[in-house]
């Protein structure tokens, strides 16, 4: 859609047009990216499952340990552990004491969002 908006450029040197890279068009606009979307609305829902009561269904199945073996091979990346990735990017180590704070927990997560905290640079 931006790459649309903000059209091929001419480049004057070369003379002809150049099309934008990502890069640069995520440069330009500054919006975020579905990676830091993600992260921010992972972040934003374990928040709100861990200040549930601790008999919902939610928090139950959060932190269920199943007694299976796993597969063979790399370990499958687990929701939980990649909020907690994300939390101590965030937050430092005392993230989860501010979950319980939603004042201060908005602040954080709006904090993270402004300041591209959780930015992953494109390569």
């Amino acid at each position: 859609m931006y790459r649309r908006i903000l059209g091929p450029i001419d480049d004057s040197e070369k003379e002809n047009w150049k099309i934008l890279t990502n890069k640069e068009i995520h440069a330009s606009v500054k919006i975020p990216t579905i990676v830091e979307t993600l992260r921010l609305n992972r972040l934003r829902c374990f928040g709100h499952v861990q200040r549930m009561e601790e008999n919902i269904i939610f928090k139950k199945v959060l932190y269920m340990n199943l007694e299976t073996t796993r597969l063979r091979g790399r370990p499958r990346k687990r929701w939980q552990d990649e909020a907690r990735k994300d939390g101590r990017i965030v937050g430092g180590r005392v993230w989860k004491d501010r979950v319980y704070n939603r004042k201060e927990w908005r602040k954080l997560l709006r904090t993270a969002r402004n300041c591209r905290l959780l930015h992953m640079p494109m390569e």
